[in-house]
């Protein structure tokens, strides 16, 4: 089971912020496709027999490095694109196969690994219902998205498994990384998807989803604490066959 908590303190954070006006859209895949973009060393994580691939858009504020020195363009907006994956130990985690920002700056973290494109994104608020929408600079994948958010709920198993994760992976320098994350509980917002249009996931090298998506809206967590990335334990390379063993 998936913690609806943080699984460790963050005492050294390289990087803190907010995270506002987060929606989750998530759709199941099998496991061998997604298998086949991951890693050596990582295993698809599955849920009710399916991996799953998260389209998520939200607003990135208060970004500071080592939580003191403010980031340029601090609040902009981000997009990532998702999956859900653990560790021969069962350490689970994300694994991003995507990440648009309307900072280019944050680019510079493609040195370390991690997917990150300049976007043209938008966020705007009417009322209940939110609409996002972006492109990657230069041409390439796209979205529309809005929802129309209501009351709170109560979070489920389900729901965790879906939105709340404490450590990312990335591999560079022909090794796995895991980065750990800490924030508050993810509080959950009713949500009914009023419009969708993307091609994030078939530009991540995926099959475009079927079937109607499983949505999530949270208004906002944090502060967000990322800490110190450091190689992940125990990870050695291994074949995508072998990564799908139980």
């Amino acid at each position: 089971m998936t913690s609806f908590s943080a699984e460790q303190p963050v005492t050294f954070p390289l990087l803190t912020a907010r995270w506002l006006s987060q929606t989750f859209v998530n759709w199941p895949y099998a496991p061998e496709e997604v298998q086949a973009l991951l890693p050596g060393g990582l295993r698809v994580d599955v849920f009710r027999n399916a991996a799953w691939v998260g389209v998520v858009p939200f607003l990135m504020t208060e970004v500071k490095v080592l939580g003191v020195v403010a980031v340029p363009g601090q609040e902009f907006s981000e997009t990532n694109v998702r999956t859900y994956v653990r560790l021969p130990d069962g350490k689970r985690g994300l694994w991003f196969l995507s990440i648009e920002a309307g900072n280019p700056i944050m680019t510079a973290a493609r040195l370390a690994g991690v997917p990150y494109h300049a976007g043209n994104l938008k966020i705007r608020t009417d009322g209940p219902v939110i609409h996002y929408t972006g492109e990657r600079r230069g041409g390439g994948p796209r979205y529309r998205l809005t929802v129309r958010t209501g009351a709170p709920v109560e979070m489920t198993e389900e729901d965790a498994w879906l939105t709340s994760r404490w450590r990312a992976f990335t591999r560079t320098a022909g090794l796995l990384w895991e980065t750990p994350v800490e924030h508050p509980p993810y509080s959950l917002a009713r949500v009914t998807l009023l419009d969708l249009d993307e091609t994030l996931t078939v530009g991540a090298g995926l099959s475009a989803p079927v079937g109607e998506p499983v949505v999530h809206y949270s208004p906002g967590v944090g502060p967000v604490r990322l800490g110190v990335t450091r190689p992940a334990a125990a990870c050695r390379s291994r074949s995508s066959s072998s990564a799908l063993a139980p």
